[in-house]
């Protein structure tokens, strides 16, 4: 779990720090820098998948070991907030705990410049103690090589180790080195690459929603819905786990739900249906809302969970008498299982349900019209809030009135 983050001189982004928990929720309105921020999410994601620094942010094909994987939006050559030559350094630092309870913290930095795909600096730090950190050497850019001081927990000058200088070290030393550094290190390193590359963005597409299933039964949908039927094949396979997604999605949706399933195509391949008033209706018969809600609520129930999941405007598809209990699905989802969540909305109401527990992972983005740059701020931080609250305890009326906006 990542409880630490710090983003700097990334799209709209000069610097931002956020303490994040189990859930965050991000409020604002558009082009505030929420997408922005998960977009830094998603270089972290590539940093673990141990793509090349110009493969994260300008996209990468298909190849035999790995899926297409998108461009970050505007790619390198728009990745910085700062865009003047050699000035566009992006700098990304996180830390958190393998386990949620007791377990290892770790941390981590990485610099590097956009443009050029070239490392600058990179730390990584298990329960205190440096394994690499490049900053007590100077590396010259003109060097084929990009080296990091070792610490091998042997006594005396720590050796000086070589890497590839476009690709992160994290996931060079994660292959392992033939005894250059240590199996623990390796494995070390190896734990926390997966972890960041664990994340699941889900942003489901109608079109691709209303769709047959390529796979016949999955533990994880893709990220635009991709064998969304599949996954509602798996959940209906297991009476326990389907019971589970279709209470929940008895309470979301406003008319009653009799059933949820599977039609066959040609060759077997499933397409998702609903049953409402004994009557079915097939996926390309439903609205987008009722889809995109349908395939939000499976995510949350997929056998195989990720680490960390993104969900923008949760509250899409969902009736507002029933947001209270979408807040509820977040809140259990993410009680019960491993998965961290962050999301959006642009719902006032969505806030109103929030416990005054949860204002500390709860976000207010804003961006400054005159330079452009987004702040990210905590409810609790934002200036008077605390006071404010006790007297107007209805919190989607501040934001809906615009105080939160005009306090920070």
């Amino acid at each position: 779990m990542i409880e630490h983050i710090v983003i700097e001189n990334f799209k709209s982004f000069r610097r931002v720090e956020l303490k994040l928990g189990r859930l965050n929720l991000f409020v604002g309105t558009n082009a505030s820098g929420k997408s922005n921020l998960f977009d830094a999410l998603r270089i972290l994601q590539g940093i673990g998948n141990g793509f090349t620094l110009l493969e994260i942010l300008d996209g990468k094909p298909r190849s035999a070991t790995s899926e297409v994987w998108e461009a970050i939006r505007g790619g390198s050559a728009r990745a910085a907030f700062t865009t003047a030559p050699g000035q566009d350094r992006l700098v990304f630092e996180v830390a958190g705990r393998f386990e949620p309870e007791n377990g290892k913290r770790w941390s981590y930095r990485i610099e590097f410049l956009a443009r050029e795909g070239r490392l600058c600096q990179e730390k990584l730090s298990l329960d205190g103690s440096d394994i690499f950190d490049s900053s007590p050497i100077q590396n010259n850019p003109l060097d084929p090589v990009f080296e990091v001081r070792y610490y091998g927990g042997k006594k005396g000058r720590q050796p000086h180790l070589k890497f590839e200088k476009s690709r992160p070290v994290l996931t060079q030393m994660a292959r392992g080195g033939n005894g250059k550094w240590s199996k623990a290190h390796a494995d070390a390193a190896e734990r926390l690459a997966r972890l960041l590359a664990n994340m699941q963005r889900i942003d489901p597409s109608p079109a691709v929603l209303r769709s047959y299933s390529q796979a016949h039964e999955i533990e994880r949908m893709g990220e635009r819905g991709e064998n969304f039927a599949a996954l509602i094949r798996t959940l209906c396979a297991d009476a326990k786990s389907k019971e589970a997604y279709l209470s929940w999605l008895r309470e979301l949706r406003p008319r009653e739900v009799n059933d949820v399933g599977t039609l066959s195509g040609a060759v077997g391949e499933p397409l998702f249906v609903l049953k409402e008033g004994g009557r079915e209706f097939p996926a390309p018969v439903l609205s987008d809302g009722t889809l995109r809600f349908a395939a939000i609520t499976a995510a949350l129930f997929q056998p195989d969970m990720p680490a960390l999941m993104t969900i923008e405007e949760i509250e899409n598809g969902i009736h507002a008498s029933r947001l209270r209990l979408l807040v509820e699905l977040l809140r259990s989802r993410t009680a019960q299982g491993p998965t961290q969540i962050m999301a959006t909305t642009h719902s006032p109401i969505v806030l109103a349900w929030l416990k005054p527990e949860e204002y500390a992972h709860t976000f207010f983005c804003k961006r400054d019209e005159s330079s452009g740059e987004s702040r990210i701020c905590p409810l609790t931080e934002i200036p008077h809030f605390t006071e404010t609250i006790r007297k107007q305890p209805i919190i989607s009326d501040l934001f809906a009135e615009g105080w939160l906006e005009a306090a920070l």
